[in-house]
């Protein structure tokens, strides 16, 4: 049975860190894939490191989504100040 949960109410979150070899074109060791999910949706994606810091770097990749997602990220409305005349 389909999730009923509209999917622009579901939240980004991750569904797994693990290591691999390092992907085709790619040198070096501490390769990690991940994947991230919203409902249906997925993001696959590779990253090296420490599992400790890939998994840190793809938790803010997700805090990011979902606040792209909700639209509530704060924004500073720049104002230029006017040029003093001589």
């Amino acid at each position: 049975m389909a999730d009923p949960t509209p999917l622009y109410s579901q939240h980004y979150e991750i569904v797994s860190v693990q290591p691999v070899d390092a992907p085709k074109g790619t040198e070096g060791n501490d390769w990690h894939r991940y994947e991230i999910a919203q409902g249906t949706n997925s993001i696959e994606g590779h990253r090296q490191g420490k599992l400790k810091a890939v998994t840190k770097a793809v938790e803010e990749i997700v805090v990011l989504l979902n606040e792209r997602r909700s639209g509530k990220r704060g924004r500073v409305n720049l104002v230029p100040t006017p040029k003093k005349s001589k």
